[in-house]
């Protein structure tokens, strides 16, 4: 095995040890397109494009990935989506 190869396989292990954790958002019949829009925009740093899809991915297929990362930045920004009125977990 060359250096390169084993420097890849050391990198992809260090990722594995790593959790990536997701908040998933839901869809209620409560909160308005705009308003979903707005706080991903605030809250998770969306384009008003991802925000825009991923409202429409809530409403068609009832839930959508809005954010991927290590537990701990996640959690704060899934409190924030629950303040505002949305319903959104980590998984």
């Amino acid at each position: 095995m060359g250096i390169k190869e084993k420097g890849l396989e050391e990198l992809l292990l260090e990722e594995d040890t790593v959790k990536q954790h997701e908040i998933v958002l839901f869809n209620d019949d409560v909160n308005t397109f705009d308003h979903v829009i707005e706080t991903l925009i605030n809250v998770c740093e969306h384009t008003p494009e991802q925000a825009e899809q991923c409202s429409l991915i809530v409403h068609f297929n009832g839930k959508c990935t809005v954010k991927t990362g290590e537990y701990t930045f996640l959690k704060p920004k899934c409190s924030k989506l629950l303040q505002a009125g949305l319903t959104a977990e980590i998984v």
